[in-house]
C-alpha cells in the first residue's frame, strides 16, 4: 500500500495523482491520507466497516487504520444483528469495531439505535402498544450505555421521514410511528442522552441533497422535524446526511442553505454514508472513475466550506464490498460499480484523490469549528468492554 499508481490515471488528470501531465507513484498513507489531510483541516474521515473484514482481511484492517479517523458499523450495531431474540444481545461484532476503532485511535459513530427496517425476526410478534415504548428504551439504555464514553455521535433514530406517507408531519409509516406515535422520536432521544451523556444525538437521513421537488419537500421536512425537537428542548446535536449520491447529479444551493441554516440554531452536520453510484454511466472503468470523482470533488469541496460539516464518511472503504453490487443496483453490462476512494484490490480510485484534494479546500478557521463535547477515548481509559 505504501505506493501504488491511482486506477485510471492514464487517461485523465486526477487531482494530486498527476505531476507534469505524467502519472507518479503517490503516497497514500502517513501524511498523505484522508486521514491525515482531514486532521490538518479540522475535520472527521472516514468509513463504514465491517468486523468480519476488519478480524480477516489484512488489507482491509489496514486501509481502514491508515485512512479512517472515525469509522461506523455497516450493519452490527443494528437490531436484527444485536438481538437474536427478545432478551438477548450479541455484541461480539459490534465490540470488535469498537475495540479496533479505539486500539488505531479513532472515533466511532453508533448507527443506530431506532430505524424501521433491520429489525429481528422476532419483533412483530413480541412487540406491540403496550410495551413498544418500553422495549425501544431499554435498548437504548443497554446498547448505548454499553459503549458510553467511547462514541463520538449516535445515529438516535434513522430516516423517520416520508413526505410520501401523506401526513402533515411528514412522518414514515413505520413500526414504531404505529405502535408509540410521533412522540418515539423524542423518546428515543431523551433516552440515548440518558445512556450517554456524551455523545452526539443524531438524526440521520437521505434523499435530501438534491434540489428536485421531491427532494426539497422532504429536506423541508426533515428541517421541520429537528425544529419541533428543538422547541421541544430534546438533545440532538446533529443532523446526518446519507449522500447516497449518483454520477451525474449536482446538489447545490437548496442543501447548502439546508446546512447554514443548521448551522443557525447550532447542530453539526455530518456526512454520514456517502458513495456514488455509476450505474447510468457508460463507457471503460475511466470514464466511469471521472464520472465518479467528479461528484466527490464537487460536493465534497461545496458540503465541507461550511463550518459546521465535521465529519465525511463513505459507505465502505473499498468496492469490493459495497452495497451498490447486489442485483437490485446492479449495471445493465453486468460490471461491478466503482463508488468508493478504493476498488476492489485496494487500489485508489479517482474518487480517493477527488476525496483528498476536496479536503484541502476546506478553509475554515479553527474557532468556526463547533468542538466535540468530550476529549477522543484513548485504548485502556474508561470502562471495558466484556466478552460474551
Amino acid at each position: 500500500m505504501a505506493a501504488i499508481l491511482p486506477a485510471g490515471c492514464h487517461k485523465h488528470a486526477v487531482g494530486t495523482a498527476l505531476r507534469g501531465g505524467a502519472p507518479t507513484l503517490v503516497e497514500m498513507t502517513g501524511p498523505r491520507s484522508l486521514r491525515a489531510h482531514a486532521a490538518a483541516h479540522h475535520l472527521l474521515v472516514g468509513c463504514a466497516v465491517a468486523p468480519e473484514h476488519l478480524d480477516g482481511e489484512p488489507q482491509y484492517a489496514k486501509t481502514v487504520a491508515d485512512q479512517a479517523s472515525i469509522v461506523v458499523p455497516e450493519n452490527s450495531m443494528k437490531w436484527a444483528a444485536l438481538r437474536p431474540t427478545p432478551d438477548r444481545f450479541d455484541f461480539r461484532g459490534a465490540d470488535d469495531v469498537v475495540v479496533f476503532a479505539l486500539t488505531h485511535d479513532q472515533k466511532i459513530r453508533g448507527h443506530n439505535l431506532c430505524w424501521h427496517e433491520a429489525l429481528p425476526a422476532w419483533f412483530e410478534a413480541a412487540v406491540n402498544r403496550d410495551n413498544a415504548s418500553r422495549v425501544l428504551t431499554e435498548h437504548i439504555r443497554i446498547v448505548a450505555g454499553r459503549y458510553a464514553g467511547k462514541i463520538h455521535s449516535w445515529d438516535v433514530v434513522n430516516e423517520a421521514v416520508d413526505p410520501k406517507s401523506g401526513r402533515p408531519d411528514g412522518l414514515r409509516q413505520s413500526p414504531w410511528l404505529e405502535l408509540i406515535g410521533p412522540e418515539y422520536i423524542e423518546l428515543a432521544f431523551r433516552a440515548a442522552r440518558e445512556a450517554d451523556p456524551a455523545a452526539l444525538l443524531t438524526y440521520n437521513d437521505y434523499a435530501i441533497e438534491l434540489d428536485t421537488p421531491e427532494q426539497i419537500e422532504k429536506r423541508g421536512q426533515v428541517m421541520m422535524l429537528v425544529r419541533r425537537l428543538r422547541a421541544r428542548g430534546v438533545p440532538i446535536n446533529a443532523v446526518g446526511v446519507q449522500s447516497h449520491l449518483s454520477a451525474g447529479e449536482t446538489p447545490g444551493a437548496g442543501l447548502q442553505h439546508f446546512v447554514r441554516e443548521l448551522r443557525a440554531i447550532g447542530l453539526q452536520v455530518f456526512i454520514t454514508e456517502m458513495d456514488v453510484n455509476d450505474r447510468s454511466v457508460t463507457g471503460d472503468v475511466a470514464d466511469r472513475d471521472a464520472a465518479v470523482a467528479h461528484i466527490y470533488r464537487d460536493y465534497l469541496t461545496m458540503m465541507l466550506a461550511e463550518p459546521n460539516v465535521t465529519a465525511a464518511l463513505t459507505w465502505g472503504i473499498t468496492d469490493r464490498y459495497t452495497w451498490l453490487n447486489l442485483p437490485k443496483y446492479a449495471r445493465a453490462d453486468g460490471k461491478p460499480q466503482r463508488p468508493l476512494p478504493f476498488d476492489a484490490d485496494y487500489n485508489p480510485t479517482p474518487a480517493f484523490f477527488a476525496e483528498r484534494d476536496a479536503i484541502d479546500s476546506r478553509r475554515v478557521a479553527t474557532s468556526a469549528v463547533p468542538s466535540d463535547s468530550y476529549a477522543p477515548f484513548r485504548p485502556g481509559a474508561g470502562p471495558r468492554i466484556e466478552e460474551e
